[in-house]
């Protein structure tokens, strides 16, 4: 699937939508350069599961937890070049329960996600604030 939006708040809700739909344990995978969007789009996840407007990069936390209807964990994965420092970040303990995982820089752990992954590819648009968003793994209507 394929969509256009053009501001945060369309990418937020697009990601609301994502949101209602969610049922627990999946893992949404971001890819896209510095300042594409991936963080607008968690932050929409996190309101549309009833955390509120919580989210924020987690690049130094390396995982922020935020509490709603289901809880989302929020992975920055930039600065993750190794096995080692990917066991390190508690990854793996979050896999395989109702929590949703949300991981931006998500190309640097690509042979840690499991199948059933729900893809996001954020790329700017030809307009400041246009972005066009990929979304590969989705099962359903958007």
């Amino acid at each position: 699937m394929r969509f256009i939006t053009d501001s945060p708040g369309e990418t937020q809700a697009l990601a609301r939508r994502m949101a209602e739909r969610l049922n627990g344990g999946e893992v949404i995978a971001f890819t896209g350069g510095m300042g594409a969007g991936k963080t607008a789009f968690t932050r929409g996840l996190a309101i549309g599961l009833g955390a509120g407007d919580v989210a924020s990069s987690p690049t130094f936390a390396i995982v922020n937890e935020y509490e709603g209807r289901l809880t989302l964990e929020h992975f920055d994965m930039y600065r993750i070049d190794t096995w080692e420092d990917l066991y390190s970040t508690g990854f793996f303990d979050y896999l395989d329960t109702d929590r949703v995982l949300a991981v931006e820089w998500s190309e640097n752990i690509e042979g840690a996600l499991p199948e059933g992954t729900i893809y996001i590819d954020i790329r700017p648009g030809d307009t400041e604030t246009r972005r066009e968003i990929t979304v590969r793994g989705w099962k359903g209507e958007l």
